[in-house]
C-alpha cells in the first residue's frame, strides 16, 4: 500500500464500502431537534430515520468538521508509520472543513519533521466526493504513487458532473438558496429546481421544471447528454428518503452499461435538500 486514504463521512459512501476499502473516515456530527447525533456513514446512524424526523418538522442541521478532529485522525496516521496520506475533502465552497483540515496540517507541520499528508480540495459533494473516493480507492489498489493518484483525482475533479433536484422548496429557503417569496410561489405551482454543483464547488440553480416527474426526467437526461462513458467508472446516485426516484432514475440510465450505485444521500447534503433530494453523479465530457 503506497498511500492510506482520509475524507468524511459526508461522501456519502456506506460504511461498509469505506471499512472494506480501508478508507479513514472522519464523522459530521448531525443535530437533529437540538440532539447531536455523530453520521457514521450508517454503521449506526439512520439516513431514513433522519428523513422522518425532518418530515415530521424536526430542525436539521451539520456542522464543519473541526480543526481538532483533523488532528486526531491525521496524527494517529503520522504517527503510526510514514506511510503518505491522501485526503480528498468536501468542497471549501460549501463548508469550511477543508481549511480546517489545512490549519490542521499546518500545526503538525510545526511539530514533527515529517507530515507525508497530501490536501485535495475535491469541489464535490455527497456522492459526487464518494465518486472520487473511490475513484482513488481503485488508483491505490493499483499500486499508483500518491503523485499520480493525486494527478487522477484532481483532473477528475473538474469534470465531475452533479444534476440534483429538490421536491420541497422550504429547505432550499431555510438554506438561504431561494427567497420565501420565490419558495411559496414555486410551491403553489409545482415547481422543482434543478442544481449543479458548479467548478467552484458551489450549489447553484441550473434550471427548473414543473412537477416531480419532469424533474426526475431532466437529471436523469442531462447526465445521459453530458457523460463520459469511457471515463465514468461508475454512476452514483444519492437519494434523501426517495428510494423509488431513485430507481426511476437508474432505470432510465440502465442502458449506459455503465454501473449504477444508489445510496441514501448522508446528512450533509439531505438537511438542505429535505425528503425527495436526488442527485445524480458521473464524470463529463
Amino acid at each position: 500500500m503506497k498511500f492510506r486514504i482520509v475524507t468524511e463521512s459526508c461522501c456519502d459512501l456506506p460504511y461498509s464500502v469505506l471499512e472494506n476499502e480501508h478508507v479513514h473516515v472522519i464523522p459530521m456530527v448531525v443535530t437533529v431537534d437540538g440532539k447531536e447525533y455523530i453520521d457514521d456513514s450508517g454503521k449506526t446512524f439512520n439516513s431514513q430515520w433522519l428523513m422522518e424526523e425532518v418530515q415530521a418538522g424536526k430542525p436539521a442541521s451539520t456542522s464543519q468538521v473541526n480543526v481538532g478532529s483533523y488532528l486526531e485522525m491525521f496524527k494517529s496516521l503520522i504517527k503510526e508509520d510514514s506511510t503518505p496520506v491522501i485526503y480528498l475533502g468536501f468542497s471549501s465552497g460549501l463548508s469550511g472543513s477543508f481549511n480546517n483540515a489545512m490549519t490542521a496540517v499546518n500545526m503538525l507541520e510545526d511539530e514533527y519533521i515529517n507530515v507525508p499528508i497530501t490536501l485535495v480540495d475535491t469541489k464535490q459533494a455527497s456522492l459526487g466526493e464518494g465518486l472520487l473516493v473511490d475513484k482513488l480507492v481503485s488508483l491505490r489498489n493499483e499500486g499508483k504513487t500518491v503523485e499520480e493518484a493525486v494527478a487522477v483525482i484532481k483532473q477528475l475533479s473538474k469534470r465531475v458532473q452533479s444534476w440534483v433536484t429538490v421536491d420541497d422548496l422550504k429547505h432550499l429557503e431555510r438554506g438561504g438558496r431561494v427567497s420565501k417569496t420565490a419558495a411559496a410561489v414555486g410551491t403553489l405551482i409545482n415547481i422543482k429546481p434543478i442544481l449543479i454543483v458548479t467548478e467552484e464547488g458551489k450549489l447553484e440553480s441550473n434550471s427548473k421544471t414543473r412537477g416531480r416527474k419532469k424533474a426526475i426526467t431532466k437529471i436523469a437526461d442531462e447526465t445521459r447528454t453530458n457523460i463520459s462513458v469511457a471515463d465514468t467508472d461508475k454512476i452514483f446516485i444519492a437519494y434523501a428518503g426517495d428510494l423509488e426516484a431513485a430507481e426511476v432514475v437508474k432505470e432510465k440510465l440502465s442502458d449506459l452499461n455503465v454501473p449504477i450505485e444508489m445510496y441514501p444521500m448522508g446528512p450533509t447534503i439531505a438537511c438542505h435538500t429535505g425528503f425527495g433530494g436526488l442527485a445524480v453523479f458521473s464524470i463529463r465530457k
